[in-house]
């Protein structure tokens, strides 16, 4: 195996980065490691490839399309075009249903910047097989590793706080380090490519209930991708701005509030082990609550429900505090109104966030009778909710460990189950079956010979 560097040789935390990165190809890892990978990876398809007609979608590709910069990286089902803008809008699908994997610990959504990444400078390159997959599975430990420390006191946790989307600030980090990989950089380039990357971070926890959010992972791939390309090409970087003093950290964390990471652990805790998935299309910080409103769907039907006090943890309303939404897409950042869907039977999935559930008064009569308790120290994967009946009843439920949570984790076949849902309207189910096996084996060659075929420009379906 090679080994990860040694933490001890290295005297900076951007030594210890670009010693884990610059060393990653030729690196083996755990079997359990690369199924983790595989099953973010389809994932990660099902969600991109089936959102691709969403509305921010269909802008940035278009403005894309006018450009007709030729390329080899394909925008899925569309066209083909230069890496950085197939990244840009790939990544912007797939968190434009806000449907993709999370990091429980705080760094965001880390296929969509590092996948996007990943697989566009793969295609470029033509490369496939074990090196994609070091490629992305560096990136996620490197973008997970700087947003992590601890929730709710951590990095990624903190800048939400502050005001900051962590998907779009280590994100960038995350689709950098692993294209550096694919390019085989050294350990000074990749130390110019992150500080090319640091000095382009940004992302407004104020965009969230807007085409922006989704822009954010996309535009943290394409960063990414442009910052390793520039640093093989010779440009020079600042490498000092992933230390405490001086760089990224101590710019958007100004108070030094954050618990930070040590980053002495890569190669041994593998961060891709806790990765999350998501069987509701919304925000991950209204899970808890809506998968416990839905155990208590049957028992309130027909009901006429007087109050809901919602008990939730500490951050749930700083990032899904939409307390009234206006539009489907503000829904997705409400914790009452996502509640108030799982009351009423809704499944929140994808066709669930439309026009017609917001005109829905069976749900928005709720909004006033709901009350949301954000409790210190409760974990994020825990709820608990209780409704008060007009006829005097009481009814309680709790979720201790929310669906999706690597604790409580989705099997291969819910993993399966959403990949079909997703592709029903863009693939015959014959062509969904076999890039379903196809995107499995991600890592084997010739599945993914069968997955570049598919994924590739198509006339639209009747």
């Amino acid at each position: 195996m090679n080994a990860v560097a040694p933490v001890q040789e290295f005297e900076t935390r951007g030594q210890r980065l670009a010693a884990f990165i610059s060393t990653a190809r030729g690196r083996t890892y755990p079997p359990d490691v690369l199924e983790a990978a595989r099953k973010a990876f389809v994932d990660y398809l099902g969600v991109t490839f089936g959102s691709m007609n969403d509305a921010p979608v269909l802008a940035v590709s278009a403005a894309v399309r006018r450009w007709e910069a030729p390329g080899k990286s394909t925008v899925f089902g569309q066209y083909r075009t230069a890496p950085a803008l197939a990244a840009l809008v790939n990544g912007t699908s797939t968190h434009s249903q806000d449907y993709d994997d999370t990091h429980p610990m705080g760094a965001g959504h880390p296929s969509g910047p590092v996948w996007s990444a990943s697989l566009a400078m793969a295609e470029h390159l033509e490369i496939d097989g074990p090196l994609l997959m070091s490629a992305y599975i560096t990136g996620y430990e490197v973008m997970a590793k700087l947003g992590n420390g601890g929730a709710p006191g951590g990095v990624g946790r903190t800048l939400q706080r502050k005001g900051f989307h962590p998907t779009s600030i280590v994100g960038r980090t995350g689709a950098a380090a692993s294209v550096s990989v694919l390019l085989g950089l050294t350990q000074h380039q990749v130390g110019s490519a992150l500080g090319n990357v640091a000095t382009t971070m940004g992302g407004l926890l104020g965009s969230f209930g807007s085409h922006s959010k989704p822009f954010h992972a996309g535009k943290a791939a394409m960063d990414g991708i442009m910052a390793a390309q520039y640093a093989a090409e010779g440009y020079e970087a600042a490498q000092t701005l992933y230390e405490l003093e001086g760089g990224w950290l101590s710019a958007f964390i100004q108070d030094n509030s954050a618990t930070v990471p040590t980053l002495d652990d890569f190669g041994r805790n593998w961060e891709i082990l806790g990765n999350g998935f998501k069987l509701f299309a919304s925000c991950r910080a209204t899970h808890a609550s809506t998968e416990t409103a839905r155990s208590l769907a049957e028992k309130v039907a027909g009901r006429a429900i007087g109050s809901v006090h919602v008990k939730t943890h500490s951050t749930a309303l700083i990032t899904a505090g939409k307390l009234f939404p206006k539009t489907p897409l503000e829904c997705k950042f409400s914790v009452p109104f996502c509640v108030a869907m799982g009351l009423r039977g809704y499944r929140l999935l994808p066709d669930d966030f439309v026009e017609t559930t917001l005109a829905d008064t069976s749900v928005t009569e709720l909004l006033s009778k709901i009350t949301v308790e954000p409790v210190p120290g409760q974990p994020p994967s825990e709820a608990h909710v209780e409704v008060m009946l007009e006829d005097g009843e009481v009814l309680r439920a709790s979720t201790r460990i929310v669906k999706g949570h690597p604790d409580n984790p989705l099997t291969w076949d819910e993993l399966q189950a959403k990949f079909e849902s997703m592709l029903e309207r863009s693939l015959p189910s014959a062509d969904i079956a076999t890039l379903f096996e196809a995107a499995k084996a991600c890592d084997d060659p010739h599945a993914f010979a069968t997955f570049r075929r598919l994924i590739g420009p198509r006339e639209p379906r009747e």
